[in-house]
């Protein structure tokens, strides 16, 4: 189901920000401590299983690790910017961070394939399927996230 955050967000940049923390920071550093783990469950119950995701739980902790460093700079760096109102030297935390989310792709194909486009088969257990639907969450939310920062938050502080 898609979320519709980006619709309803505000229209202040420091609200905009406080919506970004709360609704996607934390909401993606709760999903991957759940799907972690679970996914790790998932293909050592069904290692012998043909069609089990195998390396998904090491994907998964891949995008964590990536998705810690760019949300951290976000928080340490460019959201602390942008409250203060911008300035020339803004250009360049943006472009690291466009660059970041470009980065994130790469990884998200992986996880498709490892799931069979997030797709449990027919005779997955509950957690399996669990694991597949909790990663559609994540991944909606997550491109959600990106086009909120991509085409709502960034353009405000770059020159037209």
């Amino acid at each position: 189901m898609k979320d519709h955050s980006e619709a309803q967000a505000p229209k202040e940049t420091g609200a905009l920000i406080d919506h970004i923390l709360t609704r996607y920071h934390d909401t993606h550093r709760g999903q991957l401590a759940a799907l972690v783990p679970l996914a790790d469950r998932v293909e050592r119950v069904h290692a012998d299983d043909p069609d089990a995701p195998v390396g998904l739980a090491g994907a998964l902790a891949t995008l964590a690790q990536e998705l810690e460093s760019h949300m951290a700079k976000e928080e340490m760096i460019l959201f602390p910017a942008m409250r203060a109102g911008g300035g020339p030297g803004i250009a360049h935390p943006i472009a690291v961070m466009r660059a970041d989310h470009d980065d994130h792709a790469g990884n998200i194909a992986l996880i498709r394939s490892l799931t069979n486009d997030l797709t449990a088969p027919d005779h997955a257990c509950g957690s399996w399927r669990s694991l597949c639907q909790g990663i559609a969450q994540l991944l909606d939310d997550l491109a959600t996230h990106i086009a909120l920062e991509k085409d709502e938050l960034f353009p405000r502080f770059e020159p037209v």
